[in-house]
């Protein structure tokens, strides 16, 4: 049975879009055209930040990156806007994808709008212009693709991690390895 079979076949009440619910193995879920909004109120904020050079539009955005990374999506601002405001508009959820990667991704961007605003608020704005340059791209990248690089960059981590933790050094001395011929 396709996933989108069962997706169909649920209770009224599991196929409302809602930004957060939790999938097969346990782990929090987020219907996939949450990002996409949340990545065009972020660039919106982002660019105003970057226009009017302003730390406290910026040290607002860290505020939301933080909320979004350390206490979860349905947490974030943009995430209530989402589910109350186009989610219902939108109709059914019809994929969800998992949290992490997206958690990652607004951790990503905590870090480069903490840098910006505190660029800005002590008087250097060439850091705080960078930093939101960078910020604002791949916020604009994911709006206006659907390519979210932070999240790119969590599963390519993963990746890693799986690959080198999945490679065990051998346990063999290097005199039995001498008499085995290897």
């Amino acid at each position: 049975m396709s996933s989108d079979a069962v997706t169909r076949t649920k209770p009224q009440a599991d196929r409302r879009s809602t930004l957060h619910t939790t999938g097969q193995q346990g782990t929090p879920e987020v219907d996939v055209r949450a990002p996409r909004f949340i990545a065009w109120i972020t660039s919106f904020v982002l660019a105003a930040g970057l226009l009017l050079s302003s730390g406290w539009i910026l040290l607002f955005q860290t505020a939301v990156f933080a909320l979004s990374a350390f206490a979860g999506l349905r947490y974030s601002p943009y995430g209530i806007a989402f589910r109350s405001l186009a989610a219902p508009q939108l109709g059914p959820v019809v994929r969800r994808e998992p949290q992490s990667p997206l958690r990652f991704a607004q951790l990503v961007g905590f870090g480069f709008a903490a840098v910006a605003s505190i660029g800005y608020l002590v008087g250097a704005p060439v850091v705080g212009t960078i930093a939101t340059g960078f910020a604002l791209a791949a916020a604009l990248l994911n709006a206006t693709t659907g390519f979210c690089l932070g999240c790119e960059m969590y599963l390519f981590g993963q990746r890693a991690v799986h690959r080198f933790a999945s490679h065990q050094p051998s346990t063999r001395t290097t005199s039995v390895r001498a008499t085995e011929g290897v």
